[in-house]
């Protein structure tokens, strides 16, 4: 069933919907659990979107195993999502930013307030990003030790490589899941794949875990697949690689993978000659977690970064 979550005035007679698509059982109860899964904050991310087709797709193939109400809101940022934009256009913004909104703001502000009163109260809310369109992540959940406790079992039971939790808080104040947080529903953000792109088998992986939490949360009693048990960062030293010179840069190991101490992972080079500008090396030994996608880069710029430890 197709709801309007939120709806303002454009210019020219148009108008910013933001919809969702609720299934549920045919015969409720009134003691149903809540999942709401969101994704498309930012245009450029759209590894949420193919997730969100695979959770409608099986969920309706195996409409019979459904106990609770799946709540899919595939694009949050639906003119970013169709303007290839990060942020929201003519508002010049990144709406996730701007959470928890209000009613008698700006239209970004009202679409926000809309937003957050429609999650509240779920049990549930899965906020799915994909990386940005500079590097490539494996899945992961992002999360704060302040909120460690209470999603890390949903975490473990959503199929990811990656659980990294931070001392510090994860997401500023503005942002859906810690405005969702602080509301008392549990909100894991996931992050993957790279912006701009599908990673099918990554889609696939978390539509998986998604299944296994909805059976955690009694929404699902239908079979589901056994989930990989992630790695949980909460104290290991994770080394940023950093470009030392302007160029472009070319890899030379493959993403997610044990790297050791000052082992040559790419090197930049400068188009005009050919030569190579910089040699990088990994600043310390463990899992290559992050590595950089676009391979055009400024000093500074990130290439990569290792979770410090022996995996795999």
């Amino acid at each position: 069933m197709i709801k309007k979550v939120a709806s303002v005035g454009l210019p020219v007679d148009e108008r910013l919907n933001i919809l969702k698509n609720r299934i549920q059982p045919e015969v409720l109860t009134g003691t149903e659990k809540r999942i709401c899964v969101v994704t498309g904050t930012h245009g450029d991310e759209l590894e949420g979107q193919y997730v969100c087709c695979l959770l409608n797709r099986m969920i309706e193939e195996h409409k019979e195993c459904l106990k609770g109400i799946v709540d899919i809101y595939p694009a949050l940022n639906p003119l970013g999502v169709d303007s290839i934009t990060r942020g929201m256009p003519m508002f010049d913004l990144d709406m996730n930013r701007i959470f928890p909104g209000t009613e008698e703001g700006s239209p970004a502000e009202y679409v926000a307030y809309k937003i957050i009163q429609d999650i509240e109260g779920a049990d549930l809310c899965i906020d799915i990003h994909a990386s940005n369109i500079f590097l490539r992540e494996i899945p992961q959940v992002r999360m704060s030790e302040q909120t460690a406790e209470s999603l890390l079992p949903y975490a473990r039971n959503l199929n990811i490589d990656f659980v990294w939790i931070h001392a510090a808080a994860t997401v500023l104040e503005s942002t859906l899941a810690h405005s969702l947080n602080t509301r008392g529903v549990p909100t894991l953000v996931v992050e993957m794949g790279v912006g701009m792109r599908i990673t099918e088998s990554y889609c696939s992986q978390l539509a998986d875990g998604i299944f296994c939490v909805m059976k955690q949360l009694g929404i699902w009693d239908g079979p589901v697949a056994e989930v990989k048990e992630p790695i949980v960062s909460r104290d290991k030293e994770v080394g940023f690689l950093n470009a030392e010179a302007p160029g472009l840069f070319i890899p030379c190991v493959e993403h997610w993978i044990n790297v050791e101490k000052d082992e040559v992972i790419g090197h930049i080079y400068n188009p005009l000659d050919g030569t190579v500008l910089s040699e990088v090396k990994a600043p310390i030994h463990g899992m290559l977690f992050t590595l950089r996608e676009y391979p055009m880069v400024s000093v500074g710029s990130l290439l990569a970064r290792v979770l410090g430890g022996d995996f795999r």
